[in-house]
């Protein structure tokens, strides 16, 4: 249910850029979602339609690119990729050290917005 926040904020982030700019009308707003935001882009698609019913950003599409989760071994320096449901195993694949640090997954940003 965090989705329902999460999206009011978008929506508030995306007025005030399209209104500073002049927008008439706002056609999609491109977010990067990490693997371990366990943000769901049909939820967040869902209360944003609902949210932005009479502004601008009525009826604008939003394109979810998802990051992976990659991790960095600080002992032998590989970088690594790994699923989610490898979560409960973050070791390297390489040395199979266990002293890993995340670069990436945990994103949640808004990456672009189209106007016209």
């Amino acid at each position: 249910m965090h989705e329902l926040s999460v999206t009011e904020s978008i929506l508030k982030i995306v007025l005030k850029h399209a209104e500073e700019n002049g927008a008439e009308k706002v056609l999609t707003i491109g977010l990067k979602i990490g693997e371990l935001s366990e943000l769901v882009g049909e939820c967040i698609q869902h209360y944003f339609d609902y949210l932005s019913k009479g502004t601008i950003a009525e009826g604008a599409v939003l394109e979810i690119e998802r990051a992976p989760i990659v991790f960095d071994c600080t002992e032998c320096k590989h970088t690594f990729q790994a699923s989610f449901s490898d979560t409960k195993d973050f070791t390297c694949p390489e040395c199979h050290g266990a002293k890993v640090t995340l670069v990436s997954g945990r994103e949640f940003y808004i990456k672009d917005i189209t106007i016209s």
